[in-house]
């Protein structure tokens, strides 16, 4: 992913931002970048081996200038297919640890060919290892949380083991840093069923807190008013920026001219097709549906969730990774022609924007959540995993932007239950409120954005106590 060098330092600042190698946590961060850069910053987006070869390139706008592109070795020349998870971490870790080290070296030695010479590294939370070998280079270190202040309040808790009694006594969990209660499946699954995950893994969601006390600050892609009680108790335990929400600034506040896209993908959306579908419905009128590019879901499930599209009888566009396709009911795509268009990747931001989208069946991921709350889009929540039930909660709760739809002991998901749900969101009793709410929070989320924003002003702050250091 090496990529041009564009040399226009304005303040006299370079800041190197890496992530953990999935897109999820490279995406917000690249937008960060780019922000970072437009108010004149010069950034380097460190990217690894083993996803930047997968990675597809999509059209980015003069956004993106400012800012060069490296890539460091981290254990894979690809992504593997299966490997022991605490193994794979650990060759992770090692391998970024020693091939960071000689990139701020390289720096260090060659400062007289990169002006301005690198004052911080910024990193993703997952990675709080990183902070040793940067301060090692004598360079500051900021993490960077990719998720929610809600989730990571809860797993604060969980590393702190305050959760470990209320969990064991009882179904409903009593936080101080949340203001209500959460049932136990509103809680990150990691931290609900931990059993049902290798430790090392729970380690990585718990080891973000490990020495955030040697940190000067910590970024959050969220903005204050979505969750203004939990940011204000984090706040008081730690030095917290809220920047978000990272997406592109032409759904926002478009002060970045051209940034219209993430820049990166792991697959290649058929645009033309499904803009050009959507342009042929009534406003409000379509189910959108995506599980995002991690989820696979089982082929009872696939067929269940077929069903309930085809009982609610609105049109739908639903993304069907390729390697999914098979799961599908034998002919559902050619019978259900009339009704619905299923993709195998598509443009989530412009299809959101779409002014046809009448709900949002997710998978309740960070990314798609924040999306579909700055784009006003009502949601209907179908968590799976990780941080997703919590945010979940959020969007039924707190925000009231959507419903939860009810499954079985086993997370089964039935066709009457999904129809249900979609013509709850669309068409019953709460589906003026809910619209309405989604409209707020959208007008909100710009604003958190535009000049002056709570947002914007953290990315201020931060950009003046980085010229500060000597």
């Amino acid at each position: 992913m090496e990529g041009e060098v564009y040399q226009k330092p304005i303040k006299g600042a370079h800041v190197l931002v890496l992530s953990y190698p999935l897109l999820g946590h490279i995406n917000p961060m690249l937008q960060f970048s780019k922000r970072l850069a437009s108010k004149g910053l010069k950034v380097t987006v460190i990217t690894t081996t083993s996803i930047s070869n997968r990675l597809c390139p999509q059209t980015t706008g003069d956004s993106s200038c400012n800012i060069e592109f490296v890539r460091v070795y981290d254990g894979y020349e690809e992504e593997p297919d299966k490997v022991d998870v605490e193994a794979y971490l650990n060759r992770l870790r090692v391998s970024i640890s020693l091939s960071l080290f000689k990139l701020l070296d390289y720096y260090k030695q060659n400062s007289i060919n990169f002006y301005p010479t690198p004052k911080m590294v910024i990193y993703d939370a997952f990675m709080p290892w990183v902070l040793q070998v940067v301060k090692k280079s004598g360079l500051e270190g900021a993490p960077f949380f990719t998720q929610s202040c809600v989730v990571n309040s809860i797993y604060y808790h969980a590393y702190k083991g305050d959760l470990i009694t209320s969990l064991s006594g009882s179904d409903l969990v009593s936080l101080p840093s949340i203001g209500s209660l959460l049932r136990v499946d509103d809680l990150p699954s990691f931290v609900s069923t931990p059993s049902l995950y290798a430790n090392a893994l729970v380690k990585v969601l718990l080891d973000q807190f490990s020495n955030l006390e040697e940190v000067n600050c910590l970024f959050v892609n969220t903005m204050d008013v979505l969750e203004i009680k939990v940011v204000d108790w984090m706040a008081s335990q730690w030095a917290v920026k809220t920047i978000g929400p990272c997406i592109p600034s032409m759904y926002l506040d478009k002060r970045l001219e051209d940034d219209k896209d993430y820049g990166l993908s792991l697959f290649k959306a058929q645009t033309d097709a499904c803009i050009q579908w959507l342009d042929a419905r009534e406003s409000a009128s379509v189910v959108y549906i995506s599980m995002g590019s991690l989820a696979s879901l089982g082929g009872e499930q696939m067929v269940e969730i077929a069903k309930g599209l085809e009982k609610s009888n609105k049109f739908f566009l639903w993304v069907v990774r390729a390697l999914e396709e098979s799961k599908l009911p034998l002919n559902f795509k050619e019978k259900t022609s009339n009704k619905g268009l299923i993709v195998n990747w598509c443009p989530q931001l412009e299809v959101l924007a779409h002014s046809a989208l009448g709900c949002f069946v997710t998978h309740c991921g960070w990314n798609s959540t924040l999306e579909a709350v700055s784009l006003g889009v009502p949601m209907v929540a179908f968590p799976q995993w990780t941080d997703q039930p919590t945010n979940a909660k959020c969007i039924v709760d707190f925000w009231r932007t959507g419903v939860r739809v009810k499954v079985d002991d086993q997370g089964f998901l039935n066709s009457d239950e999904l129809e249900f749900s979609i013509r709850e969101v669309m068409e019953g009793e709460r589906a003026k409120e809910i619209r309405s709410n989604a409209t707020k929070w959208k007008q909100l989320t710009k604003e958190a954005m535009e000049e002056g924003g709570s947002s914007d002003r953290n990315i201020e702050e931060f950009i003046a106590k980085l010229l500060s250091y000597s």
